[in-house]
């Protein structure tokens, strides 16, 4: 009889010493999660710097009619900060559902992959290179439809 309390008496402790544990680890996801944001939020602050600066550059030093050359590398700048927002969703969203959006994910994904076409130079890329970014575009947008067709036959949960 001795023993088998000695035995319950460790399963016990064990349990507790892995709640402790899991919770332990909850807070240190929550904080690596809070520091993420918060370098997020500077590097799209920074981001807005750049682009910002880049315009007023582009607009005031160059000749007229010379605002066109570098139009792409605008887009990208905007590009630059629209997958950082989209980034600083995916971490957002991690710290209220503890759960990581493969959706988001996918889109954010999609983005990227969008900015390097449209800032893509066709004259350095290699057919390779080509082949690669559109596999890349379809395997993104085939797991976008899927996750979202899945999501349109879960019934919205019950509040």
């Amino acid at each position: 009889m001795k023993e088998r309390s000695r035995k319950s008496w460790l399963r016990f402790k064990e349990s507790v010493n892995n709640r402790k544990f899991l919770n332990f680890l909850d807070v240190l996801e929550g904080g690596v999660s809070i520091v993420l944001s918060l370098v997020m939020v500077l590097v799209i602050l920074i981001t807005i710097f750049d682009l910002i600066t880049f315009l007023f550059r582009e607009l005031l030093i160059s000749p007229v009619g010379k605002f066109h050359n570098n139009l792409f590398t605008i887009f990208g700048l905007f590009l630059n900060v629209l997958i950082a927002l989209e980034i600083l969703e995916n971490i957002t969203a991690y710290l209220k559902k503890h759960v990581v959006q493969v959706e988001l994910v996918i889109v954010t994904s999609l983005i990227a992959v969008a900015r390097k076409i449209i800032i893509l130079d066709l004259e350095k890329t290699s057919g390779v290179e080509l082949l690669a970014l559109a596999a890349a575009i379809v395997s993104l947008s085939a797991s976008y439809w899927l996750i979202r067709r899945s999501h349109a036959h879960i019934p919205p949960p019950e509040h």
